[in-house]
């Protein structure tokens, strides 16, 4: 699938676990748009190994993102009630309990594939059966989404790499402060460095800090 990036992210509304427990229907991303940012990041499984790693990364840097005006949203492949099951479970016990941010239940495959980033896909097999080409789950699959309701950064791992959750605080700073300032940022920048300006001769020059 092409790249999401400079498109309206794909709408949706499915089931979710807000608030570490409460179970709600047709959750959607479109109550941020005009009031926040979104991080929207897919992770494979409930109950498995790497995933709980990340989902706590993001709840330990939720105030970090929600301080940029930020929303952090999960989503798997998985039901509601296994996404509510997991978070009643103790960290030391495998669970993500503690963690607040929304999850949202992609059973249907539809959010994963529309985003990108779905492990496999339907076919048709010679009696006219449906059948998966792969296991049907999300790969690692990260956006970020501005007031807008566009894509400005996307990044997809494989299902054994697991990523850097100050890389995606990361692009939220640096998508703020071209905003702000009308600069670009530059390789390995990070907040309160220098951006750049290209001149009209195509020449790009350092600015003041910021």
């Amino acid at each position: 699938m092409s790249t999401l990036v400079g498109k309206k992210a794909p709408h949706f509304k499915a089931g979710a676990v807000i608030n570490g427990g409460e179970m709600v229907e047709n959750f959607s991303l479109e109550q941020y748009i005009g009031n926040k940012y979104v991080i929207f990041f897919f992770y494979p499984k409930d109950f498995t190994f790497v995933c709980p790693t990340e989902l706590h990364a993001f709840q330990e840097q939720l105030k970090e993102f929600e301080g940029r005006g930020c929303a952090v949203v999960g989503c798997s492949t998985d039901t509601e009630e296994s996404h509510w099951g997991w978070l009643q479970m103790d960290k030391k016990a495998g669970g993500i309990k503690g963690v607040t941010y929304p999850i949202v239940a992609d059973t249907t495959k539809t959010i994963s594939l529309n985003y990108g980033t779905l492990f496999g896909d339907y076919d048709v097999d010679d009696a006219g059966n449906l059948v998966a080409t792969g296991p049907m789950i999300a790969f690692r699959g990260l956006y970020l989404i501005d007031k807008n309701g566009v894509v400005r950064h996307q990044l997809i791992n494989d299902l054994p790499l697991g990523r850097n959750v100050n890389e995606a605080l990361r692009m939220v700073d640096a998508l703020q402060f071209f905003e702000e300032n009308g600069e670009v940022c530059p390789a390995n920048w990070s907040k309160g460095k220098e951006g750049m300006v290209a001149d009209h001769s195509g020449v790009a020059a350092y600015l003041g800090k910021h």
